[in-house]
C-alpha cells in the first residue's frame, strides 16, 4: 500500500463541508498559518520555556521565537522537496504548497506545551498519578494513559481541533494536511505490546491525540489516506511531511541551543565555533570578513549551518520518498544526515553544559513543583468537593467548571487550564495559593 500525494495535499478542512474560496490571494495553507498566528495559545508561547525558564535576557529564545524559527526552516525544507515531488509525479500543486503546509505545522508544533517545557509535562503526569491514587475516580486504561503519559503534542492537536473557536465544529478548521503534518506521533496513548509487536519506529515514541480527539484524527487520516498500521487500535503511519516538521525542529534546537548556550556563557566561544563550523564549513578569512565580534561570528555560523542542514535533509527526504509513502521509513531524517555525528555532539554539549547546569535545573525543579501542586489542587476542586477543593473550583474560569461530563472530561478541563498557562501566570498563581504573595 502506498500513500498518494494528491490525497496527502487535499485542500479540504476539518469540520467544514463548503468548498474553499479559491479566489483569495491567500492559499488555504497560508490561511492555516495565519489562523495559528492569530490564536491565543500561540501568543502565550512568548512566556513559555524553551531551555531557559523566565529568561532575564531579551536575546534568548522563548517558545514563540523558537516556533517562528522552526516554521522558517520548515518552509524552506517543504519548498525544496516540493519542486522535485511535483516534477516526479506531475502534480497540479505549487512547490510553495509543500512549504506552506510544513511551515504551518511547524508554527504550531509547540502550541500544546505546558509551562516550563518538558518539566511541565512531567509535573502534570506526576500530579495526576499522585492525585489518582487518593481518589475513587475510575478511568479506563486508555483514558488513564492519556494523563499518566500526558503529552503536549496531543494537547496541541486538541487545541487546534476542539478548544479554539468553540463551539465551531473542527475548532480552527485547519486543512487536513496541516493537521496530519503536525501529528508526528499518529497513535493513541495506550497500545498493548502484543499489537506493537516490537515496533520501534520514531512515530510511536510518543502519542499524538487524546481519546477525546481520537475520532477527529481518524477523520483526518481517512481523508488524506494515511496507512493504518493496526485495525485494532488508533495507529497510523505518518504523513510524509511530518518528517520535515520533525527535522525543522531538530535542526533548530540542536543548532540554536549551542548559540544560546554560548550567549549565556555556558558553552565557550571556541567550542561553539568548532561545533557549528563542522557543519557550516566556513573559512577563517570568510568568517573574519562576515563578522567583527565573537557574537556575530556565532550568528553567522549558525545561519550557515542551518542552510547546510536544510539542503542535506531535503536530499535525504527525496531519496527516501518511496519508503516514506509506503510507511516503511520511520526514523528521524537528521539521524541519517552526513552531519549526524556533529548534531549528536551539539546535543551532548548542550545537555552537559546547559540542560544539566544547576541554574537551569533549579528552575525546572521549581516549575515541576508549581504545576504538580496546581494540578492536584484543581483536581481536588473539580472532583473531590472538599471545602478546600470548592475554593479551588471557584478559582477556575467558568469554561473549566463544567460538571455535567464524565470524570475523564472533567480532568481534561484541568489539564486544558494548566497546560494553557504561561510560566509567569503559573508561578504567580502558585505563590498566591501558598501565601508567598497575596497580590
Amino acid at each position: 500500500m502506498m500513500m498518494e500525494w494528491e490525497k496527502l495535499l487535499t485542500k479540504k478542512r476539518l469540520g467544514k463541508n463548503s468548498p474553499e474560496d479559491l479566489e483569495s490571494a491567500r492559499t488555504c495553507f497560508q490561511r492555516d498559518y495565519d489562523r495559528i498566528v492569530f490564536s491565543s495559545p500561540f501568543r502565550r508561547l512568548k512566556d513559555k520555556t524553551q531551555v531557559f525558564s523566565l529568561p532575564q535576557s531579551d536575546y534568548l529564545r522563548t517558545r514563540l521565537i523558537h516556533s517562528i524559527e522552526v516554521s522558517c526552516v520548515g518552509r524552506s525544507l517543504g519548498a525544496r522537496v516540493g519542486y522535485e515531488i511535483i516534477d516526479r509525479h506531475h502534480l497540479k500543486f505549487n512547490p510553495s504548497d509543500f512549504g506552506d503546509i510544513v511551515s504551518a505545522a511547524c508554527l504550531a508544533h509547540d502550541i500544546g506545551n505546558p509551562p516550563f517545557g518538558h518539566a511541565g509535562e512531567d509535573a502534570i503526569r506526576s500530579g495526576f498519578k499522585s492525585w489518582y491514587k487518593t481518589t475513587e475516580t475510575c478511568l479506563n486504561e486508555w483514558e488513564e494513559a492519556d494523563f499518566n503519559l500526558f503529552e503536549g503534542n496531543a494537547q496541541g492537536f486538541r487545541i487546534m481541533t476542539h478548544l479554539e473557536m468553540q463551539p465551531r465544529e473542527g475548532g480552527m478548521q485547519l486543512t487536513y494536511p496541516t493537521l496530519a503534518a503536525f501529528t508526528k506521533y499518529p497513535r493513541e496513548s495506550y497500545i498493548n505490546d502484543s499489537i506493537l509487536n516490537g515496533y520501534s519506529g520514531k512515530s510511536v515514541a510518543k502519542y499524538g491525540f487524546f481519546q477525546s480527539e481520537k475520532e477527529l484524527f481518524a477523520e483526518v487520516a481517512d481523508e488524506i489516506g494515511l496507512i493504518r498500521r493496526s485495525q485494532k487500535v488508533a495507529w497510523w503511519a505518518r504523513h510524509p511531511l511530518a518528517f520535515l516538521v520533525e527535522a525543522a525542529d531538530d535542526i533548530c534546537y540542536r543548532i540554536v541551543d549551542v548559540e544560546d548556550g554560548c550567549r549565556m556563557g555556558y558553552i565557550t566561544f571556541g567550542r561553539a565555533k568548532e561545533l557549528l563550523n563542522a557543519i557550516a564549513q566556513c573559512s577563517e578569512d570568510d568568517l573574519e570578513l562576515q563578522a567583527n565580534s565573537d557574537d556575530e561570528k556565532i550568528k553567522y555560523l549558525r545561519a550557515r549551518a542551518i542552510n547546510q542542514l536544510v539542503k542535506d535533509v531535503a536530499e535525504i527526504f527525496l531519496e527516501r520518498e518511496p519508503e516514506l509513502l509506503t510507511g516503511e521509513f520511520d526514523s528521524e531524517l537528521v539521524t541519517i544526515s552526513k552531519y549526524a555525528y556533529v548534531l549528536a555532539q551539539c546535543q551532548l554539549e548542550t545537555v552537559e553544559k546547559v540542560i544539566t547546569h544547576p541554574d537551569v535545573v533549579s528552575l525546572r525543579i521549581a516549575g515541576y513543583e508549581v504545576l504538580g501542586n496546581l494540578f492536584a489542587d484543581f483536581a481536588e476542586g473539580v472532583l473531590l468537593r472538599s471545602e478546600k477543593g470548592l475554593m479551588f473550583k471557584q478559582m477556575l474560569p467558568k469554561q473549566y467548571q463544567k460538571t455535567d461530563q464524565s470524570y475523564y472530561q472533567q480532568i481534561l478541563q484541568i489539564t486544558d487550564y494548566i497546560s494553557g498557562m504561561t510560566d509567569s501566570y503559573a508561578t504567580n498563581l502558585f505563590r498566591k495559593f501558598k501565601g508567598i504573595a497575596l497580590k
